[in-house]
């Protein structure tokens, strides 16, 4: 029996855009047109869909939420962090519950969990405290603070960070524990690549190697003038801790300066205050409080240098238009021109 070959009917009124172009494409290869003798116009804008689909941007976020989800996962069960599984189950579904809650409450036009995750793993991994409802209110001051303290659009405190430390002022019931990751140049690896692949995805791996460069440079620079053994800084740089935080916490792009010279000058303060915090106050927690009382920095490093607002669903491609033969544009992913017997499709000028 001859198969048939069964195009998917559209609904009346819903226009002659890629799609409908795309239907009709279908229907001319089915009745066995050479690409010749298709319309220019039709075959153009399926192309024209093709590219949307193909070239679709993944959300860098999804690569996070990833890779702290083993991160987490490594600290359970071979490090055996401090936090019990029921622990960890309680903090995400109350972050997403708060998220939810705030979403309705800002009348946000849909939910979208993929933040609230983000946040509920990071104090997982980092807050450490004897009282449930110690954590349920670090969890609800965390995602409140995205939707209350915003400035331009954006909030300004990470907050992960504004959570934990706006906790840690209030109580000396919570703290996080650096020593909990140990030095393994396993774990630190495994960080090490992750956070990587986080940064890259999110287009904010400059500020996290700035910071590194600076605070280890300052680290290095203090053992030198003290004399000590060169061991003492490499022991002291190797921590899980300094890892997550640059690679999960001081890259968040929604946190961070628009542009590349305010994200490096932010870096910069970061690291500045951390060194004094750590050596001069002896805080082991140095890190956190640096980024907290730095962030409010950033709207002034924004209008110093000007830079364009990120967007999670933001291209990661440079969009060009395409014209068909009959006038039409669109805008589309750049893509080399399609050769078909007899039939050639290019790009646009």
């Amino acid at each position: 029996m001859k198969s048939q070959c069964v195009i998917p009917s559209r609904s009346e009124g819903s226009g002659g855009g890629p799609t409908s172009a795309a239907h009709r494409t279908i229907a001319f290869f089915h009745e066995g047109k050479a690409p010749a003798q298709i319309p220019r116009s039709t075959l153009g804008m399926t192309l024209s869909a093709a590219r949307e689909i193909l070239c679709r941007p993944f959300d860098p976020r999804v690569f996070q939420i990833t890779s702290l989800t083993l991160l987490l996962g490594y600290g359970l069960f071979f490090l055996h962090f401090d936090v019990t599984l029921g622990r960890v189950v309680t903090i995400v579904t109350s972050a997403l519950a708060v998220q939810w809650a705030c979403g309705r409450l800002w009348r946000l036009p849909r939910f979208d969990p993929k933040s609230a995750l983000i946040s509920a793993l990071s104090l997982c991994l980092l807050l450490r405290t004897g009282s449930t409802l110690l954590a349920l209110m670090a969890v609800a001051i965390t995602i409140a603070s995205k939707f209350v303290i915003r400035v331009r659009g954006k909030h300004v405190f990470n907050p992960t960070n504004f959570g934990i430390v706006s906790m840690m002022a209030l109580t000396h019931a919570v703290w996080i524990s650096p020593g909990q990751w140990g030095n393994t140049a396993f774990f630190g690896f495994l960080m090490l690549c992750a956070g990587g692949l986080v940064v890259n995805r999110a287009a904010r791996s400059d500020v996290t190697y700035a910071f590194l460069a600076f605070y280890v440079s300052m680290v290095l620079a203090r053992f030198v003038w003290l004399g000590d053994p060169l061991a003492i800084p490499i022991h002291r740089l190797e921590s899980g801790a300094l890892l997550l935080f640059a690679f999960f916490m001081i890259s968040d792009p929604k946190t961070t300066p628009d542009s590349r010279p305010g994200r490096i000058a932010f870096a910069f303060v970061v690291s500045a205050i951390s060194y004094y915090i750590q050596f001069k106050m002896f805080r082991s927690d140095a890190l956190l409080w640096a980024l907290v009382l730095a962030s409010p920095l950033v709207p002034l490093f924004d209008l110093l240098f000007r830079g364009t607002h990120y967007s999670w669903s933001e291209k990661t491609r440079a969009l060009i238009p395409f014209t068909t033969s009959q006038g039409e544009s669109h805008a589309k992913v750049p893509l080399a021109p399609l050769s078909l017997p007899g039939h050639t499709i290019g790009t646009g000028a």
